[in-house]
């Protein structure tokens, strides 16, 4: 069995998609259509940045997802792949959940850019600069990363936002926190605390005001069928009912993304082929959260030609 996988935030880059557009008219359509639906040039930044503008969370979130999705349209029209043929589950991270659910017809493109680029804003606008942070720490599994959250708390939010794999937990809370998480690392025997580069403290509770803004925005934009089901990052379960996928897109904002768990459990269902979408950043942590597994990363037309080639 097979799943395709999304990238999420972080695995951004100017340039990105620039070779693809010019191989492919498909591609071309996609980051047009984008372009349309927020009525900005994403595809220009996403070609020449600045950095420091593709970086903003608003534009990073539907660029990602522009990406993979280019990279799948050009798969299907020039490779003669379709996703809902080829593949048995879908899953995303974070913002790639959305991509996920774009590759199998909920959404449709405007639409996911829309709701993107709102998410973005709203998961911005939710916490003020420098009041939020969030850092990765290394050498950790979600038992000790827990108990340093916990440790470092002290009254103000500290949470796991994201189980990557059993080597990399992400933390996401107040910047206070956050920075004595970093300073305790070694008293919890994990190798490194490393600050990221963010905006925001995605996926804490200090999100709700994002949280309310997307249950707000999929209010009006409802996911439709889905003809793939999807394994959902806050529960690590496989979901195709669209009034659940909608709840838990609302929840996904707060709410840990369970990668690690995702992947065990995509694996237990019966999938030993993971097809990472417009990246390579999901490949390893699949590789290091499961064995006997192929990962196949596909980013450019080589990658897709041979992907064809292998299906």
């Amino acid at each position: 069995m097979r799943a395709f996988v999304f990238p999420g935030q972080g695995s951004q880059k100017v340039g990105m998609g620039a070779d693809l557009a010019e191989a492919s008219p498909a591609a071309r359509e996609v980051f047009e259509e984008v372009d349309d639906a927020l009525g900005q040039k994403l595809s220009a930044i996403m070609r020449e940045g600045p950095e420091d503008v593709l970086t903003l969370t608003e534009n990073a979130q539907p660029a990602i997802m522009a990406n993979a999705i280019a990279v799948l349209r050009v798969m299907e029209r020039e490779g003669g792949i379709t996703l809902a043929e080829k593949a048995d589950f879908v899953a995303g991270h974070s913002l790639g959940e959305y991509t996920a659910l774009c590759a199998a017809g909920a959404f449709s493109l405007a639409d996911t850019a829309r709701l993107l680029k709102l998410r973005g804003q709203a998961m911005q606008a939710a916490v003020p600069v420098g009041v939020g942070a969030m850092c990765a720490l290394l050498g950790a599994d979600i038992d000790k990363a827990q108990k340093l959250a916990e440790a470092a708390a002290e009254g103000e939010v500290c949470t796991v936002a994201n189980d990557n794999d059993p080597t990399q937990v992400v933390l996401s809370g107040h910047k206070g926190a956050i920075e004595r998480a970093i300073a305790m690392v070694k008293d919890f025997e994990i190798k490194r605390g490393v600050a990221l580069p963010v905006s925001a403290p995605f996926h804490c509770p200090l999100m709700q005001p994002a949280a309310d803004a997307m249950a707000e925005a999929l209010g009006k934009t409802l996911p439709g069928a889905l003809r793939v089901p999807l394994f959902a990052n806050v529960t690590a379960a496989v979901v195709s009912d669209p009034a659940e996928v909608q709840r838990l897109l609302v929840e996904q904002v707060c709410g840990r993304v369970r990668w690690r768990e995702s992947v065990i459990a995509m694996q237990a269902a019966g999938v030993d082929s993971f097809v990472e979408l417009g990246g390579k950043v999901l490949g390893p942590m699949i590789g290091r959260s499961v064995s006997d597994v192929t990962v196949t990363s596909v980013v450019g037309m080589a990658d897709i030609e041979a992907l064809a080639k292998a299906l």
